[in-house]
């Protein structure tokens, strides 16, 4: 495996990390506003949620970026 292939698997799992991570994050608000007692907490503990769906989407685009430049310079 060249260091193409390398680049481009290490992408997949960059990606499917992020992805997992959205999910995560999906779940997180999911059950906060199952369990949410008043306005006031769920606003704060969405603004939390929100972080981290950022960086999870953030983590998804850059492997999504690392199996780009695999592909294309392979």
């Amino acid at each position: 495996m060249t260091g193409f292939g390398l680049v481009l698997w290490g992408g997949v799992l960059v990606t499917v990390t992020g992805v997992i991570g959205l999910v995560a994050s999906g779940v997180y608000a999911w059950k906060l506003r199952q369990a949410a007692a008043n306005d006031m907490e769920l606003r704060l503990a969405l603004q939390r949620g929100v972080a981290r769906n950022l960086a999870a989407l953030f983590v998804s685009v850059l492997g999504l970026m690392m199996v780009i430049v695999g592909i294309a310079l392979r």
